[in-house]
């Protein structure tokens, strides 16, 4: 893993700082029963027009999902499924939904934003 993308990473997950220089992710832990809808939520860095979604499972390795670039899907290559959705309007949260819910899905869910 680069520097770069670690320094995203870590943005996430710490979510220090104030609201104009940090990624705000939302709800900071999810636990939903199978076949079930998790959905989590995103705000970028303040002027940031890339969002970036990824998925760390136990053992494995960080692994990339979709990215966004002004609002409009630019990759969706890592999105596992049809059950997986992902959006990012311009008046609202950029969010990443699980339409039914598998044991397989279980993982760390980072949003990052440049």
């Amino acid at each position: 893993m680069g520097p770069a993308l670690l320094c995203l990473v870590i943005l996430c997950f710490l979510g220090a700082g104030s609201t104009d220089t940090e990624v705000t992710q939302t709800p900071a832990q999810l636990v939903r029963p199978r076949e079930q809808k998790a959905k989590m939520d995103c705000v970028p860095i303040n002027r940031h027009n890339t969002v970036l979604w990824y998925r760390k499972k136990l053992g494995e390795e960080l692994k990339f999902l979709i990215s966004f670039q002004n609002q409009e899907v630019v990759d969706k290559s890592g999105m596992p499924d049809e059950r997986f959705s992902a959006q990012c309007p311009r008046s609202s949260l950029c969010n990443i939904e699980i339409r039914s819910t598998e044991p397989g899905d279980s993982g760390v869910y980072f949003c990052a934003s440049s």
